[in-house]
């Protein structure tokens, strides 16, 4: 089990559940040091007080608030834990809402809730049997890292889970950023629901982090002293280009269905053709009339040599005849 992050208890009414939190989640990224190019050698951080220029020891640093300019007042890890918040060493669940009511931009990072003990084993399960019969959640108060934070806790296969939360007024309002309102086609909002339908899968477990595979491709790749991955090669859409919107719909909806090997029976999807339809049907009429006219051309001259070669047999047999009498 990873290392417990914080530990406390859940309050629960007049239940009270020993737990640990474990953190849900792992940390793949690739992390890089700061170096000095010319050597490889590592540029670290260095401590150092403002006021008498020397470097600190970690021991030496604490917490300070700035009151104002000129006055900062220190505040030590023991008067934070010794404050009077009910939530100072509990996980407080003060409602319980449904689960749909909670907008996911306010949901922050995720831990699960490990038993402490024996003796919380059967309130953990008694709080897990009741979320997981119902179809709410649980909204919890919880102090960590120095502040009072909102909390919510669910049912994942079996343990609860801790999801921190936003409070409401760190979430700002996106009516500044949205689009000013533009006509959207019935036909164009269907061929989005399509192109929705054919892309929905089961679950998100076949995806992977292709930018952290391709950067350790090229770390393997440096560290053997060997010549970097090419990117692969293909056409880039120009900055700028204008797109047709029903076309890309219809497109990408074919591009769908052909990825899972269906066939196109039923509604096809077609390509807008950019240029008007009159210049199309003008250049359509005049290629037919080339066409036409070289086809006519080939046949009188095929007639024309047929005729020819005629005469010339004519000539040559008559010629023969001649001799022969003589």
């Amino acid at each position: 089990m990873p290392r417990p992050l914080w530990a406390g208890a859940i309050s629960f009414g007049l239940v009270t559940i020993p737990v640990k939190i474990v953190s849900a989640t792992e940390d793949h990224d690739v992390h890089f040091h700061r170096v000095h190019l010319a050597d490889m050698g590592r540029v670290r951080t260095r401590k150092v007080c403002e006021l008498d220029g020397e470097v600190v020891s970690q021991d030496e640093i604490g917490k300070g608030y700035e009151v104002s300019r000129d006055e900062t007042v220190a505040v030590t890890d023991e008067e934070l834990e010794r404050m009077p918040l009910p939530t100072a060493k509990a996980i407080e669940i003060v409602a319980f809402v449904d689960a749909g009511s909670i907008d996911p931009v306010r949901i922050s990072d995720s831990y699960y809730l490990a038993v402490d003990g024996q003796v919380a084993v059967k309130p953990y399960t008694l709080l897990r049997k009741a979320l997981e019969r119902s179809s709410k959640v649980a909204v919890a108060k919880f102090a960590w890292h120095g502040r009072e934070r909102l909390g919510l806790l669910r049912i994942r296969e079996g343990a609860i889970v801790l999801h921190s939360m936003k409070w409401p007024d760190e979430v700002r309002d996106p009516q500044e950023l949205a689009p000013k309102a533009v006509e959207v086609g019935d036909e164009e909002i269907e061929q989005a629901l399509q192109l929705a339908d054919r892309m929905t899968i089961e679950d998100l477990s076949g995806f992977r982090d292709e930018y952290r595979q391709a950067l350790e491709d090229i770390i393997a790749a440096k560290a053997d002293g060997k010549p970097l991955p090419s990117p692969d090669e293909g056409e880039e859409k120009k900055a700028g280009e204008v797109v047709d919107l029903m076309a890309a719909l219809n497109a990408s909806v074919k591009a769908a269905k052909e990825s899972r090997g269906e066939n196109h029976d039923g509604r096809e999807a077609t390509v807008h053709e950019m240029r008007p339809a009159k210049e199309t049907s003008g250049r359509t009429a005049t290629a037919k009339k080339k066409a036409a006219s070289s086809k006519s051309a080939t046949a009188k001259n095929t007639t024309a040599s047929a005729s020819s070669r005629a005469k010339k047999s004519t000539g040559k047999k008559a010629a023969a005849k001649k001799r022969t009498a003589s």
